[in-house]
């Protein structure tokens, strides 16, 4: 559905005003053809309404090649990749809470190619129609993350979804416990920017987010963060450091279950934490939520979890 108000100039200019004055130059021309003008005038008007709504792009059985637009260093092992949809109103398709799948052929040690698939979730949404924007961090041994850091602008990826089992509905729960680890932030970032866009719908979901990083430097996105705190009481964000550097006033070293009891909600039935980060990590917090009073966690979460792990 489009998000346009029905009042909207693109509305006015694209399908009222013409209709107005395709009615009044019958009118004037030949005044007996309104009966005809009338009814091709609203079937006109309908159609050009459905060819303005945003076309989703997402196909979750087909990979579908999308164009490197724009790269953004963000330091020398992260960057934002914005690539291109077909269209400037084609949106991606993807519910909050969601991922897609990034898929290449990668050359072997042995001269073979073999091909590699890895999930991510775009830090852009749907409410931004005609590109997609991708948080990535390098790794030595990424093979999709070292293949799109290799990208050069009007090269493209191949991509398809949406996948995963959670989805994001407004209001599913009073409080949201979160805690990631590097760039695990993103699906926290997808969801908490969808319900601060909809406090003025009525979504009143409070979130308590934990951060974790090694270095102040690898912090991803913490003015955005920053900013939707200041912007939104119900968010709120606290940061982890393993390296703190002097006079840091945030934790410091692992993620405790002291932490989670400081700064997360106490266990509810609606309550929910999410979990995105390295394996070790998430492994970890597993145990941890487990022994504060949480459900236990399963080995592949299900979007019911009370504690859901990306």
């Amino acid at each position: 559905m489009s998000s346009l108000p029905l009042l909207s100039r693109q509305y006015f200019d694209g399908i009222y005003i013409p209709a107005l004055l395709l009615i009044v130059g019958t009118f004037i021309v030949k005044r007996e053809w309104l009966i005809f003008a009338f009814p091709i005038t609203l079937a006109l008007g309908v159609l050009k309404y459905f060819r303005s709504l945003p076309k989703k792009f997402l196909k979750p059985d087909v990979f579908q090649e999308l164009e490197l637009k724009e790269k953004t260093i963000i330091s020398h092992n992260v960057a934002i990749y914005r690539f291109a949809l077909p269209t400037p109103t084609s949106i991606l398709g993807l519910p909050i809470g969601q991922h897609i799948s990034i898929g290449a052929a990668i050359a072997q040690p042995d001269g073979s190619s073999k091909e590699i698939v890895r999930s991510y979730t775009p830090i852009s949404g749907d409410h931004q129609p005609g590109f997609i924007d991708l948080l990535i961090k390098s790794y030595p041994t990424g093979n999709i993350s070292k293949h799109l850091a290799s990208l050069a602008v009007s090269q493209s990826i191949r991509v398809r979804g949406p996948k995963g089992a959670f989805v994001y509905t407004p209001n599913m729960v009073r409080h949201f416990g979160m805690m990631a680890g590097g760039t695990g932030i993103t699906p926290m970032l997808q969801i908490i920017r969808a319900i601060i866009r909809g406090r003025a719908a009525g979504d009143k979901t409070e979130v308590d987010l934990i951060f974790a990083n090694v270095t102040q430097q690898d912090i991803l996105l913490k003015e955005d963060l920053d900013s939707l705190a200041k912007e939104d009481s119900g968010f709120r964000v606290h940061y982890v450091l393993d390296k703190p550097p002097e006079g840091w006033t945030g934790g410091v070293g692992y993620v405790t279950p002291d932490m989670i009891t400081k700064w997360l909600p106490k266990p509810a039935e609606d309550v929910k934490i999410l979990l995105c980060g390295p394996p070790p990590m998430v492994s970890g917090l597993k145990k941890s939520t487990e022994s504060l009073g949480f459900k236990k966690a399963r080995p592949v979460s299900k979007l019911e979890d009370q504690v859901f792990a990306f």
